[in-house]
């Protein structure tokens, strides 16, 4: 039995399901709906300093949806032209930080593997210190222009704190069903960029991308959804796209501006070989 406290209310106990089962003793916010896409939190302004840590790119989403994945294509296609860097967050391994080292997305030094335990959620919404210190070490390091996190696989109710992440994109894949996006939830909702992954096994797992699509336009008010295929580069181009418009709006960009005026580094030093499946996209750059 663990206590803790919600917010809006006073503290109490009651039992979760962790892996490991051991109590723990960080916040959950109780929700009274799926969420807004039209009154979500909004990216920091007021207070955010582009100095300290670098714009932030959150990509979240359940176990198996494409995360990493997403997460090695943008390396690819960000790294040549941007100084950027990555961590990653698994329950109690460094996989996906492995999994990036090997198929050569970024140099092993730009990648940091945070071990949450058993609750991958807290460590990118209630207790966020952890991925702070780690985002913050790669840019006092490396001085970078770009930042990316990918959260812990999750549940439907899992999402970034603002104070964490800048702009969030949220995976789903249609093995979960026609039914995920209407059911909503903070990363469904709140997310800045909706991917439905994995559509070209539509068919082989009976779901129906059309329903989906009209699902998630319809419960994000009109946010952006996009279909992909990331493991073969369908969506890659657009998803850096939105991230790129979304940096340049901020004053993160303008801060890149004027370290590359006085001969600060662009690109993201040694590429290494890209050992991997050959995407469409990255066989484009």
């Amino acid at each position: 039995m663990a206590s803790h406290s919600h917010d809006g209310g006073p503290s109490h106990s009651h039992s979760h399901d962790h892996a490991n089962g051991a109590p723990h003793g960080h916040t959950h916010e109780i929700l009274d709906g799926p969420g807004s896409y039209l009154h979500r939190e909004m990216p920091l302004v007021e207070g955010r300093d582009f100095s300290d840590r670098a714009f932030t790119i959150g990509i979240g989403g359940p176990v198996g949806s494409g995360k990493t994945a997403l997460m090695l294509e943008l390396c690819l296609a960000l790294r040549k032209e941007y100084n950027i860097a990555a961590v990653t967050n698994d329950i109690f391994t460094r996989e996906d930080a492995e999994f990036l080292t090997k198929h050569g997305a970024l140099a092993p030094e730009r990648i940091v593997a945070i071990e949450t335990g058993g609750c991958p959620h807290a460590a990118v919404r209630e207790d966020i210190s952890a991925n702070l210190l780690a985002l913050e070490g790669l840019h006092a390091k490396f001085q970078t222009d770009l930042l990316l996190i990918e959260s812990g696989g999750d549940n439907l109710a899992a999402n970034y704190s603002r104070e964490l992440a800048d702009f969030i994109i949220y995976v789903i894949d249609v093995a979960g069903g026609d039914k995920v996006p209407r059911k909503g939830g903070p990363g469904i909702t709140g997310s800045d960029l909706l991917v439905i992954n994995k559509c070209d096994l539509a068919a082989a797992v009976d779901a129906d991308v059309d329903l989906m699509e009209r699902e998630a336009n319809k419960i994000r008010e009109g946010g952006p959804v996009l279909r992909a295929v990331i493991k073969t580069g369908v969506g890659v181009r657009e998803t850096v796209d939105m991230i790129l418009s979304a940096w340049k709006s901020t004053a993160g960009y303008q801060l890149s501006r004027e370290r590359w005026a006085k001969g600060g580094p662009k690109g993201s030093g040694e590429q290494p070989v890209v050992n991997r499946y050959t995407s469409v996209f990255a066989g484009s750059r």
